[in-house]
Parts: structure tokens; C-alpha cells; sequence
């Protein structure tokens, strides 16, 4: 299908509590294939359908090469203390803060044919999951931060050019 532009912080969909996809239809699965191509892109780990300005629960992923999709994903487990893992994100473009993040995460829902689908795992899988999962809830991983980092992202947010 194609690459969909990113939202930006500030965008009121990505505040937006996703509702769950009831139904697979052809507006689905073109959100599917959108959703993979815009993920596919170099340095993309996941994308997540608010930040494509579609306020439902999906997400898409690319870790280590490995690319996929999971619709109505619901974050089941974490493992381990939390633990500051540098983290950025496509909707708040060259900001990177440490945000605590479990070391161990799964996630289950659904794929296009209705079968369920399980990810888990650590490192980067772990983070994503957890990252993408945040936005189907209308959280930005800023939201995550202490008080004084988030502080000093969202000054670094309105400097920004693209704020």
C-alpha cells in the first residue's frame, strides 16, 4: 500500500485511547499492509496505528529484521525490575531519553485471519512492545519519564523545529 506519514506529538490522536478493531475488513487489512510498509522503513522498530492517525488498536514491527503485526494487542506480562533503557521515538522526532522499561515483555491479540499471535521476549522486543502498546493506551513514552527529565523533553519539544 504505502508509507503513512507520522504524527506528531501534539497530534490529539496520539492522546487517544485506541478502540478495539471489532471487525476485519478491507479498511483493516489496508491498515495492515500500511502499517508494515511504514514500519519497513530504515531505523523503524515499530509504529503503531495512532501515530498513522488511526485511532485503533494495531501495531507494526520490525526487530532484527524480523517484520510483523498484531492487531488488538494487550501487553499480558513483564518480567524483572524496570530498568532506564534509552528510548526515542518516530512521533517525537530527536529527542532520546532513558524511560523504564521491564526487560521482559508479551504481548497477545490477533492476526488478520483472526488466529491469535503471541510476541514476547527481551531487549529490543521487550522495549517495543511495551512502547507500542503505550500508544494504543494514548501514552507517549514521555509521559513515562521522571519529573525533571520529562521536564527538560518537553522544553526540548518546543524548541524543536517541528513543534
Amino acid at each position: 500500500m504505502s508509507v503513512r506519514e507520522i504524527r506528531l506529538y501534539g497530534d490529539p490522536v496520539l492522546r487517544t485511547v485506541c478502540s478495539p478493531i471489532e471487525r476485519i475488513d478491507e479498511g483493516v487489512r489496508a491498515l495492515v499492509d500500511d502499517l508494515v510498509d511504514t514500519v519497513e522503513v530504515p531505523g523503524r522498530a515499530g509504529v503503531a496505528a495512532p501515530q498513522i492517525g488511526v485511532a485503533v488498536r494495531a501495531f507494526s514491527y520490525n526487530i532484527d529484521g524480523d517484520i510483523g503485526y498484531v492487531l488488538n494487542p494487550v501487553l499480558t506480562e513483564v518480567r524483572g525490575e524496570p530498568q532506564p533503557t534509552g528510548e526515542g521515538c518516530l512521533s517525537v522526532p530527536g529527542l532520546w531519553h532513558d524511560t523504564p522499561r521491564y526487560p521482559w515483555a508479551r504481548v497477545e491479540g490477533i492476526d488478520l485471519d483472526g488466529a491469535p499471535v503471541v510476541l514476547e521476549g527481551e531487549g529490543l522486543l521487550a522495549q517495543a512492545l511495551q512502547h507500542e502498546t503505550d500508544h494504543l493506551d494514548g501514552m507517549v513514552y514521555l509521559g513515562r519519564l521522571d519529573p525533571e527529565t520529562r521536564k527538560l523533553a518537553m522544553r526540548q519539544v518546543r524548541e524543536s523545529t517541528w513543534f
